[in-house]
């Protein structure tokens, strides 16, 4: 079998959005599966849109992800030298020819066409034919480079997602594949980088559909095997329509900000669009092992928040607690939270985690560890009564002696109880104030071991 070469390839005009972080992570994934070769290529022959920030922000998130590349980046603006080699030698060839008209007689063509009901097109006035003679070179003017596209039959490849497609070649232009300056355009560059790189297999979206016949035909034309091309459907928001800055985040470097963790996101895509039965969550080793195209839907992909946010609940769950502190530190800094003399921060994190849905949601929860608490007073005289301070005298004074784990501690409070005939709430409430300023916190045996003796005994004794 041919050693796999699938490539990513993101024009640098903008973010990593969403639809484009899947068709990597698939394309990385079906290289991985077969032991084969993943390339980063950047097609920033877009120079007035191209930025250094949007290639940073598309490598950023590529690294977030975890998708790394075995070759490249390679950039089309360092490859000018082989496309235009290869101009030459079309132009030399005849598979490729000068054209003379102005961009204002181009378009009086179109107009030509459209009026007559067809489809606008170059109408090949400079297109060299047997027998054929040519108009006189204006005088001045500067040439594009149009690609000879074939004028009969038709373009056929067998999409490895969508199926059989076939497109006429009379749907198709004579392309300009460089411009005046010399400099290629779009559908060339393609053609040539995926030749020279080797490229076995083509995943990108749907919306390159049109472009394939074009890349088929120059590939053909300079002598070049042709790779398999699988072309995705599209990413829609929840209201169907197409996912687009209306839905919220669709950068990719919008999440991590958010709070979510990459192997969710990573979790979510590779759903988004394939399937391995019912199964809902799997690591990447696994994604790598099972995936392959046939199980790709030919339909639009439902972007779905809530499950998104359900899978990062799960890994967030997962997650070492060291790790998540790292994540929230920053975050709990910003709103004041106070590390000196605190509670572990990892330690908050893990008894917190259960119910997170994201790291933000996380860090928000746990401040109530890491600032002075304010009880308020109608709460505290609501629960710190008369009949309860005794109760919270013969705490303080076990607690100053009480093996200081969870077991211990826990046992401890039911003799407190059973001592002052009491229930745990009418308890636990007035610890939760003294402690957090809060009533509601996880288990109160599990925030007492948390925050220790000292800290423990110093906030209870304010209520006495």
């Amino acid at each position: 079998m041919t050693v796999v070469r699938t490539r990513f390839s993101p024009s640098p005009t903008g973010y990593l959005h969403l639809g484009g972080a899947r068709t990597a992570l698939y394309s990385w994934a079906f290289a991985r599966h077969f032991g084969g070769t993943f390339i980063l290529r950047i097609e920033d022959t877009d120079v007035e849109r191209s930025t250094p920030e949007a290639v940073q922000a598309i490598i950023e998130g590529m690294q977030w992800l975890g998708l790394g590349h075995d070759e490249g980046p390679f950039y089309q603006m360092q490859r000018m030298d082989r496309y235009r080699e290869v101009v030459g030698q079309m132009l030399a060839s005849g598979t490729a020819y000068l054209c003379y008209s102005s961009p204002d007689e181009v378009q009086a063509m179109r107009d030509r066409f459209t009026e007559a009901g067809e489809k606008p097109r170059y109408d090949g006035t400079w297109r060299p034919e047997a027998g054929k003679t040519l108009p006189p070179v204006p005088d001045g003017r500067k040439p594009v480079v149009r690609f000879k596209n074939p004028e009969g039959g038709e373009v056929t490849w067998d999409d490895v997602v969508k199926g059989p497609i076939t497109i006429a070649n009379k749907e198709l232009d004579d392309l300009v594949i460089a411009r005046p300056d010399g400099t290629p355009t779009y559908n060339f560059c393609v053609a040539v980088d995926d030749w020279d790189m080797q490229i076995t297999h083509v995943l990108r979206g749907d919306d390159h559909v049109n472009n394939t016949p074009r890349q088929i035909n120059i590939l053909n034309a300079i002598g070049a095997p042709l790779p398999f091309y699988g072309h995705l459907p599209m990413i829609l928001g929840p209201d169907g329509q197409k996912l687009s800055k209306r839905h919220g985040a669709v950068s990719v470097m919008n999440y991590p900000d958010e709070g979510y963790l990459p192997e969710a996101m990573l979790n979510y895509l590779a759903r988004l669009g394939w399937s391995h039965g019912d199964d809902e969550i799997f690591s990447m080793e696994q994604f790598c092992a099972w995936f392959n195209v046939d199980h790709l839907t030919k339909s639009a992909a439902q972007f779905n928040f809530e499950k998104l946010a359900w899978l990062n609940n799960h890994y967030i769950k997962l997650a070492d607690n060291a790790r998540l502190a790292g994540l929230a530190r920053a975050r709990m800094t910003e709103q004041g939270a106070q590390f000196d003399g605190a509670p572990d921060l990892a330690a908050a994190l893990g008894l917190m985690k259960e119910r997170a849905n994201t790291i933000n949601e996380l860090a928000d929860s746990a401040m109530l560890f890491f600032r002075t608490p304010q009880p308020d007073a109608a709460l505290v005289a609501q629960h710190v009564t008369d009949a309860i301070k005794p109760a919270l005298a013969l705490f303080a004074e076990r607690c100053a002696t009480v093996d200081w784990n969870k077991e211990a501690i826990a046992a401890m409070i039911k003799e407190v109880l059973a001592a002052n005939g009491l229930k745990m709430p009418q308890i636990a409430m007035p610890l939760r104030l003294a402690l957090t300023g809060q009533l509601q916190t996880p288990a109160i045996d599990a925030v007492i071991t948390l925050f220790g003796r000292d800290a423990v005994l110093g906030r209870v004794k304010k209520f006495l």
